[in-house]
């Protein structure tokens, strides 16, 4: 008991200590769409065998740490649903690994992005190269809400944008860059904000990764060398390893994605007593909502890093909003029912202010697949 916290905003604080630490990592790119095209190589295949290489290291070395890949091959993967893999996940951390191109063959040096307004015509055309993807997918005006990745129009949204995550995707963010400079030598190019899709559709802290420039002869030689390999990939693995012992430090030292400690402070039904005593202490009213089948299916709308108290603007007018914290931040849902046409209407309802907003489930009080726990309902 003395590693669970209960927290309560106008709900149960309902929610179960997670599974490890979860990565996922992109390999941007697959299948039909190349990338960018060096000379000899294609950026498709390079940004896999990075993503790989840290996948792999990863779990080798970190038994507390869970990695899911968007893909471990050559195939395509459309723009949203790599958000959407680490979203049904509840993944911690989303690394994007990509291999820059420029029409200068001068261009040169690595780059970090993390999600934001482009500052720069540098920075805009590198998000407009990398959001260009969805013009291969079907029907991608209407999943993407006509977002037109070749005109700048489009890209005013992320003016008005706040990322939720914005502090803890630029910590990764510099490790990364400081890590792999260290490593390699390889020109800082420093790490900035765009207006990347991929990032924006993501709920947890995010980062996209440009290795290098394979318009740059010397460099696309550079990217395909095994040992070079090795070399880059060890320094993104250190930099993740880094990132999640920095927030175990500012988390008093708690391991997050340790299995002996929970990486979520939770509360669970067998606990639901001592939440509703210690919110009648501060005046809080709590609900408690329970299950015949064991399942009780969500809505996440919201992760941050603050944790907002009843009536928050952030929460654009919801109720009965249930919090869960992990580590550092804070990730906000409602619903908590077991009938999947309620749920799907309150995601609809939802989505009208959080367009990203996504159903979670929870089994007998720990997290499970969503998609499993609808399809155990439906039988």
């Amino acid at each position: 008991m003395k590693n669970r916290i209960v927290l309560t905003i106008t709900a149960l604080f309902y929610a179960a200590v997670s599974a490890a630490f979860t990565v996922v990592i992109d390999a941007g790119h697959g299948g039909h769409d190349a990338g960018a095209i060096g000379s000899y190589s294609k950026e498709k295949n390079i940004n896999l065998k990075y993503a790989l290489l840290v996948g792999n290291m990863l779990k080798e070395k970190n038994p507390d740490i869970k990695v899911i890949f968007t893909r471990d091959k050559d195939v395509f993967v459309e723009l949203k649903e790599r958000a959407a893999i680490a979203n049904r996940a509840n993944a911690d951390l989303f690394v994007s690994i990509h291999t820059n191109s420029s029409k200068s063959q001068s261009a040169n040096g690595m780059e970090t992005f993390t999600l934001g307004a482009s500052r720069s015509k540098e920075n805009m055309e590198v998000a407009m190269l990398e959001n260009s993807v969805i013009l291969l997918e079907e029907d991608h005006e209407s999943k993407y809400e006509g977002f037109d990745p070749n005109s700048t129009d489009s890209y005013i949204m992320f003016e008005f944008m706040k990322d939720q995550y914005s502090n803890f995707s630029i910590q990764c963010a510099d490790l990364v860059q400081k890590n792999i400079i260290e490593a390699s030598g390889r020109t800082d190019r420093g790490v900035r904000q765009a207006g990347f899709l991929v990032l924006r559709a993501t709920a947890m802290p995010s980062i996209l990764i440009e290795l290098g420039f394979i318009s740059n002869r010397a460099e696309e030689k550079f990217l395909n060398q095994s040992a070079n390999q090795v070399k880059v990939a060890t320094a993104i693995y250190n930099a993740i390893v880094d990132y999640k012992h920095e927030l175990e430090k500012k988390n008093g030292g708690v391991k997050t994605g340790d299995s002996a400690t929970g990486k979520a402070t939770t509360a669970t039904p067998a606990t639901a007593g001592t939440a509703a005593q210690n919110s009648g202490k501060t005046g809080n009213a709590v609900t408690s909502t329970t299950s015949q089948s064991g399942i009780l299916l969500y809505v996440q709308f919201l992760a941050s890093g603050n944790k907002y108290a009843e009536g928050d603007s952030h929460f654009k007018g919801l109720k009965g909003i249930v919090a869960k914290q992990e580590g550092k931040l804070y990730k906000y849902m409602t619903g908590g029912t077991d009938n999947i046409a309620e749920i799907e209407k309150i995601k609809n309802q939802v989505q009208e202010k959080f367009p990203e907003a996504f159903i979670v489930a929870y089994e007998n009080g720990k997290k499970t697949d969503a998609k499993a726990a609808m399809e155990k309902l439906r039988k």
